[in-house]
Formats: C-alpha cells, sequence, structure tokens
C-alpha cells in the first residue's frame, strides 16, 4: 500500500529498524560475569538455580524486588470491580 511519498515498505522498515534498536539496547543492559554467592544488599545465600539461570545476579530475590518496585506478593482481587458492575 502507497503512503503518500514514502516508498512501499517504508513503514515495515521503521518497524525493523525500531524492533532492532529496542533488541540491541536490551542486549547492551544485560548482566554477565560471576554471579555473587550471597545478596550483596542482606547477605543471605543466592540459591544455585537463580545464579545459573541469571548469570552476574548480585541479589536474592526478595531485595531484587524491592529495589525493582515490584510487589512482594500480588493482589488477585480486581479493586475496580467488574465490567458488569460499571454498567449498571
Amino acid at each position: 500500500m502507497a503512503s503518500g511519498w514514502a516508498r512501499d515498505g517504508a513503514i515495515q522498515d521503521q518497524i525493523d529498524a525500531s524492533v532492532n534498536d529496542a533488541v540491541q539496547y536490551a542486549r547492551s543492559n544485560l548482566i554477565s560475569g560471576a554471579s555473587a554467592e550471597l545478596c550483596d544488599e542482606c547477605d543471605e545465600k543466592i540459591p544455585q538455580a537463580r545464579r545459573l539461570a541469571l548469570p552476574g545476579v548480585r541479589y536474592c530475590i526478595s531485595c531484587q524486588a524491592e529495589l525493582e518496585g515490584l510487589p512482594s506478593n500480588s493482589n488477585a482481587f480486581n479493586r475496580r470491580g467488574s465490567k458488569d458492575s460499571q454498567l449498571r
């Protein structure tokens, strides 16, 4: 499909370039190197499975979640209510 003055396929080229840039950015931010055996924050032992899954890990799961601002346990309740209750 033609889109004004752009050549055919120009939009797909922009999408591909954006995806490639995002992948390159993500790869550059990957942690690498030796994993710590003890958490840098609380000095608890980091499980072997976590150290193998994430090379270069420095924190235990609970400290990592706290540093990233993630909730430690999720709440399964929908506080906003269902769509049906909003329509009444």
